[in-house]
């Protein structure tokens, strides 16, 4: 039998039935596991269904792969994204056919914006199964399209494993990619030849010397400039290079508002994050003549407003690509430190975290510096706190070493699921998660996994009531004084949310504070202790 997908009826010679034994002892979606661990591929988060029940059952014969239970797709995929920030290496995924890859597209959205490698494996109906439109048939790759960079549909059971193989270098090339790898039932269950070797997998490109020479004559020029910041460029050796070229030259460092994974805190090159509003973001650039981009694209506004520009660009600044997103921006910044001169490492932030706050009613900002006091060195903070934290972001800036990990995507509902993903990248590390109430009911599936897998995780749920973001929105777009209507639309009493037993129902430890003390309280236990905690901070 050919790896041609069927077109007619049932294979003959009782091909359709499950495999037993096969010539390799293996079926094709055991070859596909193997394939995967063998390069480098050790966690798979699932949400399954019949289609995908073979990928189940090698799961069983096939040491190396750990499996997570995800009882949403949303949070499979997001978790794959915060695995994949954490670790630079892919998690894969196991959806069920086009709905469940439909139900997980927000957050492969996000984490494709991300640049994090993901291998999604969706399930399929069997070839021969396909050309009678039962119910869950839907055209798969179309879905996949949209928030992949990679996608085929394997056409038999003996391309299984090459598929596998090509999907995950296909996620570790370009610096990150999401790669989909759609398995009929068929493929899954008929008898495969072998597993498949790692493929290589091509580092990111270097940047020209051109490029390299005309940032180099931009910041001697003794104009004012900025370096505009993203991936690589914003932690480890790249970050370092950006602080000594900014203490030689007097440049600026800036990340984008939604930088995917920053190193904040002490010890850490202070960067300044570039605002979210238009208006806000020109004016915050105003001055700069020379905007080197790294990493980035030049700033363009998240929604288009009325009145407003698009391009957030000030007037008479001009921007100069070093690294493309696909190119080593890290090499390029140290390569431009020794062209500039900026052989001695640059200034850090100093351990200053702000004072508690005295014993009052809770607010956003009270909660983030209360975070700030005590986050311990190391934290990965997955942040989804929207307008609650953004303001106070800055209260961050001398806690501790930390990692930060923002919503690259704009797709709300990614925060649990991030959280989850850096806690089993990186398990000797806390994980703390900063969710808004209404984006945490887009996922809040997420707590039951954090509780079955045991995970390091403490949720802060700002319990404002409300899409306070769309409040804002309502004005910023002109859309005209808001009635009733309206409101409800942006309103989440009638009923209120209850997160304690949310929580506890999926078996987290929960509690809601009212007051700063109170927090500080909880908060400081939840850090101090083990497993998934969270406290509903009302606001």
């Amino acid at each position: 039998m050919d790896d041609l997908a069927y077109t007619g009826g049932a294979p003959a010679d009782g091909a359709t039935s499950p495999a037993t034994s096969t010539r390799s002892g293996m079926t094709g979606a055991e070859s596909l596991v193997r394939t995967l661990v063998a390069s480098g591929v050790e966690v798979c988060f699932a949400n399954p269904g019949t289609s995908e029940m073979h990928f189940v059952s090698a799961l069983d014969r096939v040491d190396g792969m750990r499996a997570v239970l995800g009882l949403f797709e949303g949070v499979a995929t997001g978790a794959a994204d915060g695995y994949g920030r954490m670790t630079g290496r892919p998690a894969a995924t196991l959806l069920h056919l086009g709905p469940g890859l439909g139900n997980g597209l927000a957050n492969l959205h996000n984490a494709r914006k991300a640049r994090s490698p993901v291998v999604n494996v969706i399930g399929d109906h069997a070839t021969y199964h396909q050309r009678f439109d039962v119910p869950l048939t839907s055209d798969v790759a179309a879905f996949a399209r949209t928030v992949s960079h990679w996608v085929v549909s394997s056409r038999g059971p003996r391309s299984v494993a090459a598929d596998a193989a090509r999907a995950v270098q296909a996620a570790r090339s370009e610096q990150g990619q999401v790669a989909s790898l759609i398995l009929p039932a068929d493929t899954a269950w008929l008898p495969a030849e072998r597993t498949a070797p790692p493929l290589p997998v091509p580092g990111p490109a270097p940047v020209s010397g051109t490029a390299i020479d005309q940032s180099a004559e931009a910041l001697r020029s003794g104009h004012p400039a900025a370096l505009l910041l993203r991936g690589e460029a914003l932690r480890g050796a790249g970050l370092r290079a950006a602080g000594r070229i900014a203490a030689a030259t007097g440049a600026r460092l800036i990340c984008d508002t939604f930088a995917p994974r920053i190193e904040r805190g002490a010890g850490r090159v202070r960067v300044e994050r570039l605002p979210y509003r238009p208006g806000q973001a020109v004016a915050f650039l105003l001055g700069i003549r020379s905007l080197i981009l790294v990493g980035t694209q030049a700033p363009i506004a998240f929604f288009a407003y009325s009145g407003q520009p698009s391009e957030m660009v000030p007037p008479g600044c001009e921007p100069l690509v070093l690294a493309h997103p696909h190119e080593d921006g890290a090499a390029a910044l140290e390569a431009l430190a020794d062209r500039v001169g900026a052989r001695g490492p640059g200034p850090v932030i100093r351990h200053r975290p702000p004072e508690l706050p005295p014993d009052r009613d809770l607010d956003p900002e009270s909660v983030m510096r209360i975070v700030a006091h005590l986050l311990p060195e190391h934290a990965i903070v997955s942040d989804e706190s929207l307008t609650a934290g953004f303001p106070y972001y800055p209260l961050l800036e001398a806690a501790a070493p930390h990692d930060h990990l923002n919503l690259s995507g704009g797709a709300i509902g990614g925060g649990i699921p991030l959280a989850i993903g850096a806690a089993i990248a990186c398990p000797d590390r806390k994980v703390v998660n900063l969710q808004g109430d209404g984006s945490a009911m887009y996922t809040l599936q997420g707590l039951w996994t954090q509780a079955r897998e045991r995970l390091d995780v403490t949720t802060v749920i700002f319990a404002n009531r409300s899409y306070k973001v769309l409040l804002e929105e309502l004005q910023g777009v002109g859309a005209g004084e808001a009635g009733q209507k309206a409101l409800s639309m942006l309103d989440l009493h009638d009923p209120t949310l209850d997160w304690v037993q949310l929580a506890q129902g999926m078996g987290v430890e929960a509690v809601r504070v009212s007051n700063t003390r109170t927090f500080a309280a909880a908060f400081g236990a939840a850090i101090a202790g083990r497993g998934p905690h969270l406290i509903e901070a009302l606001v």
